[in-house]
């Protein structure tokens, strides 16, 4: 009978691997269109000079965080545009920005085979992944049902915080960078306020409130880049239409491309799952966060977690699941969106940084990157707590 019994399971992993397969298909399709929007209006907010903007905002911070680059260098302006992508969720445009920086950092680099203190830096701050704007992440929600897919916009900008503060801290004790300097304290100064702020009002306000104020500032906020964006683009004369419509093309590949990628995750994910094995590993650790006394409602959203410094694809693969098994909003489906939005995935960054340019010794790079994913993740899960539980 036990025989028997674990026959079944075979063909459970079949019809879960054709149900993720269509499941995966449909998402990617739905995703066209808003990646579309999205980069057509990046485009134009490009074009318009939002990146001019954010560099003229954050120059002196990044001088004091890149002293061994020199003043004007083409690296400054590369790093920029990748942050400035990263922070408005556009993963895909930030990887090509990315790579040119380090190209230009690797020209200016002394030892060719090891890892420069400003690649450390711009790698761990790439890793821990601060995000303005999740788009990709409200996109899926939509895709799954989601009644307000943007109520996780202020949990992940909070989440994001403190990753970033903790991988920005840990690589300026190893590379002897004073934080105490004026400069960087009145931007990180600032940053901390209007972060902590938020959070202490949030925290005397009554749960569903909290909800409703997020997801408010969220449209709000969305709403005003997107004016903003054509306010730009019509101030320097940009023609709206045709850069819309040259953003919009790249959307559509990016779209297209992440076809394959999705429904082969999905697959295998279903697949595992279907097989009982996610179930043992998830029992195993809680078990152990029930001995010592610690609430498990957030076991759902683990496996996207553990995930998320290895694979993006893998950990929005989980995320998704996740959604699917327990629903868009859910309490363990919005926390599984928090943690996936909160840090980026360390071992793929450096592993297609570094060896874009050549690099082999990676010095404390990885060590800072998972102090950066521990604290970020940890946040998410208490931000998930504060928001929606």
């Amino acid at each position: 009978m036990i025989f028997f019994g674990d026959m079944e399971v075979f063909p459970n992993m079949v019809s879960a691997t054709f149900e993720n397969a269509k499941t995966g298909f449909e998402i990617s399709l739905g995703l066209t269109g808003v990646l579309t929007l999205w980069l057509g209006l990046m485009k134009i907010g490009e074009k318009g000079g939002i990146i001019k903007i954010f560099s003229r905002i954050a120059g002196p911070f990044f001088a004091r965080l890149f002293p061994e680059i020199p003043r004007n260098h083409p690296a400054i302006g590369s790093m920029m545009m990748n942050i400035s992508a990263n922070m408005l969720g556009l993963d895909n445009a930030a990887t090509p920005m990315g790579l040119k920086a380090m190209q230009e950092m690797q020209d200016i680099n002394p030892k060719k085979d090891t890892a420069s203190n400003p690649m450390i830096m711009f790698l761990v701050l790439n890793t821990a992944g601060l995000t303005i704007l999740p788009v990709s992440i409200m996109v899926y929600r939509a895709q799954l049902g989601a009644a307000n897919p943007t109520d996780i916009f202020i949990p992940i900008l909070l989440s994001t915080y403190f990753a970033s503060m903790s991988g920005l801290i840990s690589v300026a004790v190893f590379q002897h960078i004073n934080l105490l300097n004026k400069t960087v304290l009145a931007y990180l100064g600032t940053i901390t306020a209007i972060v902590f702020g938020i959070i202490y009002y949030l925290t005397s306000l009554p749960k569903e409130q909290i909800t409703t104020i997020s997801a408010m500032a969220s449209n709000i906020i969305l709403f005003s880049v997107i004016i903003l964006f054509i306010l730009l683009g019509l101030r320097k004369k940009v023609n709206i239409y045709e850069s819309f419509i040259e953003g919009a093309k790249e959307g559509f590949q990016v779209a297209i491309k992440i076809i394959p990628f999705l429904i082969a995750i999905l697959v295998a994910i279903g697949a595992f799952r279907a097989s009982g094995a996610m179930d043992i590993l998830i029992s195993g650790i809680e078990k152990v966060f029930i001995l010592i006394g610690i609430n498990t409602d957030f076991i759902g959203a683990l496996p996207t977690a553990l995930m998320k410094p290895l694979s993006g694809s893998g950990a929005r693969g989980m995320m998704v699941d996740t959604m699917k098994t327990f629903g868009a909003d859910s309490f363990v489906g919005r926390a599984a969106c928090v943690v996936q939005g909160t840090t980026d995935t360390t071992f793929y960054i450096l592993a297609v940084y570094f060896g874009s340019v050549g690099i082999k010794k990676t010095r404390y790079a990885l060590t800072c990157g998972l102090i950066a994913d521990f604290f970020g993740l940890t946040a998410a899960f208490i931000m998930a707590y504060l928001f929606f539980h």
